[in-house]
């Protein structure tokens, strides 16, 4: 039984959509690739003193208390 054939909806390429294929169904196997490391890093700059100080300003400005 052949796989079904799908249409990428980001570059409009057509596949084959195999079982245990990674990424999402919708798209190419080319286009459900995981982007690069420094775009997934998020808020981390690798410095810990940073981070940390971070996380508290972000906890803070969220758990203050409003009088």
């Amino acid at each position: 039984m052949p796989f079904p054939i799908k249409t990428c909806i980001v570059c409009g390429e057509e596949f084959e959509l195999k079982p245990g294929k990674p990424g999402f169904a919708n798209r190419c196997p080319e286009c459900s690739e995981p982007e690069s490391e420094s775009a997934t890093d998020g808020l981390s700059s690798g410095n810990a003193e940073q981070d940390a100080a971070r996380r508290k300003a972000i906890r803070d400005l969220l758990y203050r208390k409003e009088i």
